[in-house]
């Protein structure tokens, strides 16, 4: 046997069994994509085309010139905290509530996760759905449970209701959603607060996206089921992405998740980067209102070119479009394809979805960049 069969054989004996339960993220291989391609239109990656406010910038700059570069308590920053409690408190109605602030909103996910899901233990999540979810569930040794929200992407409370057994941990929310841009309704998550209520089953929020809500407010369960985890962060409101800022708000009657996510927290991220922590204060504070307006003048471009081409869903908030692929096509990876030989990058919707019949544009871009990847897209059809 060669050396190198040989060190096949031991790397295969060596790594852990859970990491063939993931794969390498789908947007990922795209982005590393679009670095090969000369002036892509990027439709990849759920990333910000505005910087860092300055204002916030300055923040972060005097903490770390202020000497604020060591650890944190490992929860947070105790005036941080304590703001972000009393902000939750205002928009739920709960009392005491209890706050880590996690390395992103994907550091909240592995932690909730983490203190939450056992083996076997059952999560739904509405199909489509953020591509994270599925992987740390699986790799926890849980299961998902996807109900299919096609092809409206309408919160589908009733298979929600259908789909619950005596393993059920969690429901999943995500709204304003990624993929599909879609913002559930207030009877919508009412009716689920009623479902889970009836049923003893928490009841995870992922609300990244919330500030980018074009047509209205999102509406929370939060403030109509209190076995709630709300995650939220600044990565997409105030294009902090490479910060790695969130947070994760319970009830007092769930202090004890925060705990546990606080002792894994220890040993895992050990704390969340302190000079952005006290420019995430300020940032509590910062409008991004002309950020939102900016971006709902995007979604009404991309929506308007190619509505009449593409069968597609108006997305009502974050800044992803999930669109079918034309049935000419063969399927939406041969139309991904085709859309990256044509220097478009796009991302295939079976990264995020049991089905592959739609691929995702983030619509997180220049307007003249949308102009040109909307005539590109609808010259394939």
């Amino acid at each position: 046997m060669t050396n190198g069969r040989l060190l096949c054989r031991a790397m295969k004996n060596i790594i852990a069994d859970r990491t063939k339960l993931i794969d390498a993220s789908g947007i990922r291989k795209v982005f590393a994509l679009g670095a090969t391609l000369e002036d892509p239109v990027n439709f990849s990656i759920g990333q910000p085309d505005f910087d860092v406010p300055e204002a916030l910038k300055e923040v972060a700059i005097k903490a770390i010139r202020a000497g604020q570069n060591s650890y944190s308590q490992t929860a947070g920053d105790e005036t941080l905290k304590e703001r972000i409690a009393e902000r939750v408190s205002k928009a739920y109605g709960w009392e005491n509530p209890a706050v880590i602030v996690v390395s992103g909103v994907s550091g909240g996910l592995l932690l909730a996760f983490m203190s939450l899901v056992n083996p076997g233990d059952e999560v739904i999540v509405p199909d489509p759905y953020f591509v994270m979810y599925k992987h740390l569930v699986s790799m926890l040794g849980g299961k998902c449970v996807f109900v299919d929200s096609y092809p409206d992407f309408e919160l589908p409370v009733g298979k929600i209701a259908d789909a619950i057994t005596d393993k059920t941990k969690m429901i999943i929310l995500n709204s304003p959603c990624n993929p599909t841009g879609v913002v559930y309704s207030e009877q919508q998550v009412k009716e689920i607060a009623e479902i889970a209520a009836k049923k003893d089953v928490l009841v995870l929020t992922d609300e990244i996206y919330e500030s980018f809500s074009y047509d209205g407010e999102c509406p929370t369960i939060a403030k109509y089921y209190e076995k709630t985890l709300v995650l939220h962060g600044f990565s997409k409101s105030h294009a902090m992405t490479g910060w790695r800022l969130g947070y994760v708000a319970v009830p007092e009657s769930l202090k004890n998740v925060v705990e546990q996510m606080t002792k894994i927290q220890q040993y895992t991220f050990v704390c969340a980067p302190r000079p952005f922590q006290q420019a995430a204060l300020a940032a509590l504070d910062y409008d991004v209102s002309d950020y939102v307006d900016a971006y709902r003048k995007k979604r009404d471009l991309l929506y308007d070119g190619l509505s009449g081409k593409f069968e597609m869903v108006k997305p009502e908030g974050a800044f992803y479009a999930f669109i079918k692929a034309p049935a000419s096509a063969g399927g939406a990876t041969e139309f991904v394809e085709k859309a990256i030989k044509n220097n478009v990058l796009i991302i295939p919707g079976n990264v995020f979805s049991e089905k592959d019949t739609h691929f995702r544009i983030s619509y997180a871009t220049t307007d003249e960049k949308i102009r040109q990847g909307v005539e590109i897209l609808c010259s394939l059809i």
